[in-house]
């Protein structure tokens, strides 16, 4: 089973916003099978831009950050049938575009999951579906792989 991490887990583990939401994701990735977890090329993108523009990183303190995530997990290229699949996703579902190339993406790299805090829990698209895991309850095939994963 593979996993699709949103900006939003990734910016959490880089220790901006939010201690609690940090220590959820940082606890997450490290239990996460790195050869399950999937990062869309788009979420790459999101993140510099939030850290640079939010978290007051500098440019080639957010170029490492990126560096990191890149080696760190299998990435998915946004190709122009990614895009055009999110258009018509944002289309059909009233999303935003560069939620649906996440979306997309997750979809089109044969992800069960995306865990995003952005998008609506529960909300399934090409066999994808989003979860928060910020949430105090964890969907089910999170929780399944996390306990098969711990020690």
């Amino acid at each position: 089973m593979k996993f699709a991490l949103d900006t939003n887990v990734l910016v959490y583990a880089e220790g901006f916003n939010d201690v609690r939401r940090r220590d959820i994701a940082v606890d997450l990735i490290q239990r996460l099978p790195r050869d399950a977890v999937v990062i869309p090329v788009q979420v790459l993108g999101e993140l510099f831009n939030v850290l640079v523009r939010k978290a007051g990183q500098t440019h080639s303190e957010a170029r490492e950050a990126l560096l990191y995530w890149r080696s760190a997990f299998q990435l998915m290229e946004t190709s122009a049938e990614t895009l055009l699949s999110a258009v018509d996703l944002a289309t059909d579902h009233h999303l935003g575009v560069w939620d649906a190339i996440v979306l997309s993406a997750a979809a089109q790299a044969g992800c069960s999951l995306l865990l995003s805090e952005d998008l609506q829990e529960g909300f399934t698209w090409g066999g994808v579906t989003v979860t928060n895991p910020f949430a105090p309850t964890r969907h089910v095939l999170l929780d399944a792989l996390l306990n098969e994963s711990s020690p």
